[in-house]
C-alpha cells in the first residue's frame, strides 16, 4: 500500500518510526525536492495546534456587539455542539437580519493541494446551500493581471499561464532571457493545487546548457539562479516600465523593430509610438530620461537594447512586478516591447508572465479538465477585488471603480474564514486590524494558533494533509497523487468536510451538503467524473482501486511542446484573439473608455505614490519577497523557518553601504519604520541586494505588541501600503513602499510571543 501526501511544495512519503510519530521523507522521483516541507510532520503535532473549538470571551459577554478587542483577548474553550450551535445561531441571525450579503465568506487557494479537501470549495458549496455570500474575484499574486489580460490578449490570467511556451522549446530556438524581476527558484518550489516533481530549475538548466544568454534587471542579484552567471542589471524597484519605454523609444527611433508583426498582429502601435517619441505633450521616453529613473547607466540601455534587437528574446515579467504601484503597466510594456521584437507565436521568444513563479510555468503539460466538489451557484452578486478587505469593512456602501465598472462595498456583519491568513497576504496590517473589530461576528476554521485564529471570535479547529485522505489532482501538473491518511485527527480537530457537515446538520441541510456521500465516497466521485472527463483527450486513467494502491499515476508527456499563441501566429484571421480587434492591444479602445487617470489607453509611465525617485521622509525601499523557508505564512512554525531566524525574528537583507550608515552589524535587532508602523527583524548584511533597497520576506506571522505598536516578529505588511494598484485592477501594491531602518533599543525589543500558545485551561 502506498505512503504519498502531496503538498503545494512538494510530494512525500510518510513513515511511522518506532515511537508511532509520523515522519516524512523526500519522493525519490523528485530531483528538486523542497526542503521546508519536511516540517509538516512535526509541526503537525507541536504544541501550536488548536485541540478543540474555542470561542473569545469578550465575544460571548457581548454577542452581537463588536467589543475591539479582537486580537488582545481571552479564549474560552467549549464542546464541537455548543461552538455548532453558537455559529449557526450568528449565522441564522445575520441571514434573516441583514441577508446573506452581509456574510463575507473567505478563502484562498493555497489552504490544501487536496482536490476534496479544498478548502475554498468546501467554503462555497456550504455557504451557496445557505443562500449565498459576499464574495472576492482576483488573487493577490497577481490581481493586476488578472483584469489587464482579457483586455490586451484576450486571455484570462490561467490559460495564459498554461499555454505558455515550455523551456523544451525555449531551449531549442531562443537566444536571449530578458529577466524583469528575475527568475528566483525558491519561488518555484510551490504551485497551486500540488507539485508531483520540481521541473523549472531542469528547464532552466536545459536553456542555459543549450546557450541561452541570461539578464537579471532586478535589485536583488538573487533573484538569478547562481549556474546562470546571468549579466546583472540593478534598477530601482518599481521603475521597469521607464526601462523598457527606453528600448522602445531605441527601436522605433533605430527603425529596427518588427514592422510586419506590428501591422499583422497588432493594434494601437502609432498612438503608442506618440507617446514614446514624445508628441502628446510629454517627454520623450529615451535613455537619458530612463536613467534617470531607473539609475541604470545610458550606456547598459543602449547595450540592453542592442541585445534584443540582435539575439531572438524572449521578454519576462516576474509576478511581483505587477504588485506595485500602477501594476499593470509593466506586464502591458511587457507584452508591447515582446510585439516589437516580433517574436511571439514562436519559440524564438515572446514573452513570459511568471517563469519560475511557481513549479508548472513551463514545465511540458496538457492541460486536464479534472473535476471537483461540486459548489453549486452564489446567489449574491455583491462581490470585492481581493486585495480590498479593509476598504469594505471601513467604508460600507461606498462606490467604488474596477475594470470599468462602479461598484458598491458591502456591509459586512460577519465573516467566516476557512483556508488563509488576511494577516499575511494583506497590507497595511494595522489599519486592518482595526477594520477587523467591525463586525459583529468572526468565525474560521483553522489548524494552529496563527494570528487569524487569534483575530477571531469562534474557532473551529480544523485539520492538515497529513490527518485525511484526498486527490492531488492538479489540471496544470501531469502528476496524480493518492494523498493517504497518515495519522489520526490531532486531539479534537476536523476536516472542514466535517465541520461544515455539522454546521449544516444545525441549520437543516446536511443531505444536500453531503448527498449521503462519505470522505472516500466524495473522492472515488471525483476520479470517476474525472475519468469520463479526460476521455475528450484521448487519454484514460486506471481504475480507482489500481491508482489507489500504487498512489500515483502520470500522464504521458505531450508529443509537441507548447508555443505560446502559436496558432495566432500561424494564422490571425483563422484563430483571432478574444480582443475586440482579434489582435494584441498595445492600446485598448476599451480601457480608454473607462477614462482613468491611474491606466490610460496604452503602456505609460506613472511615478509611484512612494519611490527612491522621490525620498521625503524614509529613504530604503523595502522589497517583500516570497520567503525561501516557507509557503507564504504555511509552516512559519515548521523546523526550516525557524532555523532561518535571526535571534527569534524574520530576516531582513541589508546592503553593507546601508548597514555601515546606520552602525548595523550582522545579528542585531533592527526596527524598520514608517507612517504605517514599525516592525523588528534580525539584520543579515549582504551585497546581493543594491543599496537603498531592503529585503524582509513575507510571512512571518504576525505578532503585535499593541502598547508599543511595534510587530515584533517581523511583518512587513505592517509596513506597506493598501490601496490599489489603479482603478482598473485595484490589485495590492506591497512592493510600492518606503521605510527607514535603524538598530533597535533594548526598550523596543520585545520577546516574540505568536509560538506561544494561548491556549488555558
Amino acid at each position: 500500500m502506498s505512503s504519498f501526501v502531496s503538498t503545494h511544495w512538494g510530494t512525500y512519503r510518510f513513515s511511522e518510526d518506532a515511537n508511532k510519530k509520523i515522519k516524512l521523507a523526500n519522493w525519490n522521483l523528485d530531483s528538486s525536492p523542497t526542503k521546508f516541507g519536511l516540517g509538516l510532520a512535526d509541526a503537525a503535532n507541536d504544541s501550536l495546534r488548536i485541540t478543540q473549538p474555542f470561542v473569545r470571551k469578550g465575544w460571548l459577554e457581548n454577542k452581537g456587539k463588536s467589543d475591539g478587542k479582537r486580537g488582545k483577548d481571552d479564549f474560552i474553550p467549549i464542546s464541537w455542539d455548543k461552538a455548532f450551535e453558537l455559529a449557526s445561531e450568528e449565522l441564522l441571525k445575520t441571514k434573516n437580519t441583514y441577508s446573506n450579503s452581509a456574510i463575507f465568506a473567505g478563502s484562498y487557494g493555497w489552504a490544501s493541494a487536496g482536490r476534496f479537501h479544498h478548502a475554498k470549495s468546501q467554503v462555497n458549496r456550504f455557504f451557496n446551500l445557505f443562500g449565498g455570500f459576499s464574495s472576492s474575484f482576483q488573487s493577490y499574486s497577481y490581481a493586476a493581471a488578472q483584469t489587464l489580460l482579457p483586455h490586451i490578449i484576450g486571455a484570462d490570467l490561467y490559460s495564459t499561464l498554461e499555454d505558455h511556451t515550455t523551456w523544451n522549446a525555449l531551449s531549442s530556438d531562443c537566444e536571449l532571457v530578458l529577466m524583469f524581476g528575475g527568475m528566483p527558484l525558491k519561488n518555484s518550489k510551490v504551485s497551486a493545487g500540488g507539485v508531483g516533481k520540481h521541473t523549472t530549475e531542469l528547464g532552466i538548466k536545459k536553456c542555459f546548457d543549450n546557450g541561452v544568454e541570461f539578464v537579471n534587471i532586478s535589485p536583488l542579484i538573487a533573484d538569478s539562479p547562481d549556474f546562470l552567471n546571468a549579466k546583472q542589471v540593478q534598477i530601482r524597484p518599481n521603475t521597469d516600465t521607464a526601462l523598457m519605454l527606453s528600448l522602445a523609444f531605441i527601436l522605433i527611433k533605430n527603425d529596427s523593430y518588427n514592422k510586419d508583426f506590428i501591422r499583422d498582429y497588432t493594434v494601437g502601435f502609432d498612438s503608442f509610438a506618440d507617446y514614446v517619441l514624445g508628441k502628446k505633450d510629454s517627454q520623450e521616453c529615451s535613455p537619458e530620461w530612463a536613467s534617470s529613473i531607473t539609475s541604470i547607466p545610458v550606456k547598459t540601455i543602449y547595450e540592453l537594447a542592442d541585445l534584443i534587437i540582435t539575439k531572438k528574446t524572449m521578454i519576462s515579467i516576474s509576478w511581483s512586478l505587477q504588485r506595485a504601484s500602477r501594476g499593470e503597466q509593466p506586464l502591458w510594456m511587457g507584452i508591447t516591447l515582446a510585439a516589437m521584437l516580433g517574436q511571439i507565436g514562436t519559440a524564438s521568444g515572446g514573452f513570459g508572465f511568471g517563469y519560475s513563479s511557481v513549479n508548472s510555468t513551463g514545465d511540458s503539460f496538457q492541460r486536464m479538465p479534472w473535476k471537483s466538489l461540486p459548489q453549486g451557484t452564489n446567489k449574491v452578486k455583491d462581490f470585492i477585488p481581493v486585495a480590498r478587505i479593509t476598504d469594505m469593512l471601513e467604508s460600507p456602501g461606498e462606490e467604488f471603480d474596477y475594470d470599468g465598472q462602479k461598484l458598491k462595498y458591502p456591509d459586512i456583519k460577519l465573516i467566516y474564514w476557512a483556508g488563509g491568513n488576511p494577516f499575511h497576504h494583506h497590507q497595511d496590517l494595522n489599519r486592518l486590524v482595526k477594520a477587523w473589530q467591525k463586525p459583529n461576528t468572526i468565525i474560521v476554521n483553522e489548524i494552529w494558533w496563527n494570528p487569524q485564529a487569534r483575530h477571531a471570535d469562534i474557532i473551529f479547529p480544523a485539520n492538515t494533509a497529513l490527518e485525511r485522505n484526498d486527490l492531488m489532482l492538479n489540471p496544470r501538473d501531469p502528476t496524480i497523487v493518492a494523498n493517504k491518511c497518515a495519522m489520526q485527527s490531532f486531539k479534537d480537530s476536523k476536516t472542514d468536510f466535517e465541520i461544515f457537515s455539522g454546521l449544516a446538520k444545525k441549520l437543516g441541510f446536511l443531505d444536500s451538503f453531503t448527498e449521503n456521500k462519505s470522505e472516500m465516497d466524495w473522492i472515488q466521485y471525483i476520479w470517476e467524473k474525472s475519468s469520463e472527463a479526460i476521455k475528450e483527450k484521448n487519454l484514460t486513467l486506471p481504475s480507482f482501486e489500481e491508482f489507489w494502491e500504487k498512489g500515483f499515476y502520470e500522464l504521458p508527456a505531450p508529443k509537441i511542446e507548447n508555443i505560446m499563441l502559436s496558432d495566432f501566429r500561424k494564422d490571425p484571421n483563422k484563430f483571432p484573439l478574444k480582443t475586440p480587434s482579434g489582435k494584441i492591444e498595445i492600446s485598448s479602445k476599451t480601457i480608454e473608455s473607462f477614462q482613468l487617470k491611474d491606466c490610460l489607453s496604452h503602456p505609460h509611465w506613472f511615478e509611484p505614490y512612494e519611490w527612491l525617485g522621490n525620498i521625503k521622509n524614509y529613504s530604503l525601499h523595502l522589497i517583500s519577497s516570497q520567503p525561501k523557508h516557507r509557503l507564504h505564512s504555511q509552516l512559519d512554525n515548521g523546523l526550516d523557518s525557524q532555523n532561518s531566524k535571526i535571534n527569534g525574528r524574520e530576516p531582513v537583507l541589508i546592503n553593507s553601504n546601508d548597514a555601515l550608515n546606520r552602525d548595523i552589524e550582522n545579528g542585531d535587532i533592527v526596527l524598520l519604520y514608517n507612517a504605517r508602523g514599525k516592525v523588528l527583524a534580525g539584520a543579515k548584511i549582504s551585497d546581493n541586494v543594491m543599496p537603498g533597497v531592503v529585503v524582509l520576506s513575507t510571512g512571518a506571522w504576525f505578532d503585535p505588541d499593541y502598547d508599543l505598536n511595534i510587530e515584533r516578529h517581523g511583518n512587513p505588511n505592517v509596513l506597506t501600503k493598501d490601496i490599489g494598484t489603479s482603478s482598473l485592477g485595484q490589485g495590492p501594491t506591497c512592493h510600492t513602499t518606503l521605510v527607514e531602518l535603524k538598530k533597535a533599543n533594548k526598550e523596543e525589543i520585545m520577546d516574540v510571543n505568536i509560538f506561544k500558545s494561548p491556549e488555558k485551561f
